[in-house]
């Protein structure tokens, strides 16, 4: 109406507003006039009838809320499946690494005897009773392997452990099979392989049976080299529950030394000797000097002394499967004790392996302490063990029944 009335009063004014202006105008006027009114009944329409609608971005607002609650509700459920299906799976993965470290474990042991199983072809020995006996080995558990460390040079005093405190012939046998005990001297060969020194062991051996062969160059300065291989075969070998070294200078009680063992089986990574921690030699020219002293400082870490010391199967097996990359010092009890640095290992500190020579052991044997292994500090073992090897046992061994008596 404010158009129509706007219009009328403007008709006389042809002159100033052309015909097609003036139906142009007419046109806008309707149309605005059309949106008000329409306006006006949509409002009127939504009140009257209380319906509340919503635009398009609400509903799409609802819709998503909705939708959100609806989403979070699956996404917990899935979550509680999830959570279950990720325990399940952790379980099962759990069993098949346990099973890969068992057939990991029982190639390594079968590549080992087929190596050995090859020597003997090359040497051309009869190999059909050594094949048995590593078949058997492989399946029977033992409790522990002792390594006595020995030299070309050393036949004497092989033959005075032999005479003491090692089993022999028939009772050796019984040991292994009743006891689980395997003792055996360890020795490379020479630098010139099949040589009369090799020769020699070769026949001690076909004598008494009791060595361990390494594939290992014999030499003073290479003790840290024969230490790794000595635990890389012996593990490799029988399967144990520790695995001790000794030099052939050295008293040992078997019985006392498994007693001593068995207290710590069920822990997995054991290392049990008398730790020491001595200055470090860096002057040339003298006993145990190491060129490698910068590494250290003014005192090593402490570590067992070399005269005797045992690990655990796990540590064992450590030192077996990472020889390649093990560093050796000069001092294999100091390389031994650096191989375990930064790992999860229980250091033992027991005296009773490095127990002096009578009148001490005898002591401690009266006192009911006895002891596992006895020497002299001043030589590093008995001074002229082989004369005095046989009076360290009358006075400070454990008794001739104490092995076969002994439960482990």
């Amino acid at each position: 109406m404010y158009f129509k009335n706007r219009g009328a009063t403007e008709r006389p004014s042809k002159s100033v507003v052309s015909q097609k202006w003036s139906l142009f105008l007419c046109l806008v006027g309707s149309f605005c006039a059309g949106m008000i009114f329409t306006n006006r009944m949509w409002t009127i329409s939504e009140t009257e009838g209380g319906i509340t609608r919503t635009t398009t971005v609400e509903a799409e607002k609802l819709k998503l809320v909705s939708e959100g609650c609806i989403t979070k509700f699956l996404q917990q459920k899935d979550i509680k499946l999830v959570s279950k299906d990720i325990f399940g799976n952790v379980s099962k993965a759990n069993h098949a690494i346990e099973t890969l470290d068992k057939t990991i474990s029982n190639l390594e042991m079968e590549l080992a005897a087929a190596k050995a199983t090859q020597e003997l072809i090359l040497s051309g020995a009869p190999i059909s009773e050594e094949i048995e006996k590593d078949e058997s080995r492989r399946k029977r558990k033992y409790f522990m392997v002792v390594g006595i460390n020995t030299a070309f040079s050393s036949r004497k005093r092989r033959d005075s452990v032999r005479a003491t405190w090692m089993p022999q012939g028939d009772k050796r046998r019984k040991l292994e099979e009743e006891k689980g005990i395997i003792i055996r001297f360890v020795i490379g060969h020479s630098a010139t392989l099949g040589g009369i020194l090799d020769r020699a062991i070769e026949a001690e051996d076909k004598n008494h049976g009791d060595f361990l062969r390494l594939d290992h160059i014999e030499g003073y300065l290479e003790l840290s080299a024969k230490t790794k291989t000595y635990f890389a075969t012996a593990v490799n070998l029988w399967d144990a529950e520790y695995y001790i070294k000794v030099d052939d200078d050295v008293h040992v009680n078997i019985a006392t030394l498994g007693e001593t063992l068995a207290i710590y089986r069920k822990k997995p990574r054991i290392y049990m000797g008398c730790m020491k921690s001595g200055p470090v030699l860096w002057r040339k020219g003298v006993r145990y000097h190491e060129p490698e002293y910068w590494k250290f400082g003014d005192k090593y870490f402490r570590h067992a002394t070399g005269q005797i010391y045992a690990i655990s199967k796990d540590l064992a097996t450590y030192i077996s499967a990472n020889q390649h990359v093990l560093h050796k010092y000069t001092n294999e009890d100091v390389s031994l004790g650096a191989w375990f640095i930064g790992l999860d290992v229980q250091h033992i500190d027991d005296r009773r392996l490095c127990c002096g020579t009578p009148p001490d052991c005898e002591w401690k044997a009266q006192a009911g302490n006895v002891c596992v292994a006895s020497f002299d500090w001043t030589c590093s073992g008995i001074c002229r063990s082989v004369d005095r090897i046989k009076e360290v046992h009358r006075r400070c061994g454990e008794g001739e029944n104490a092995l076969w008596k002994a439960t482990f």
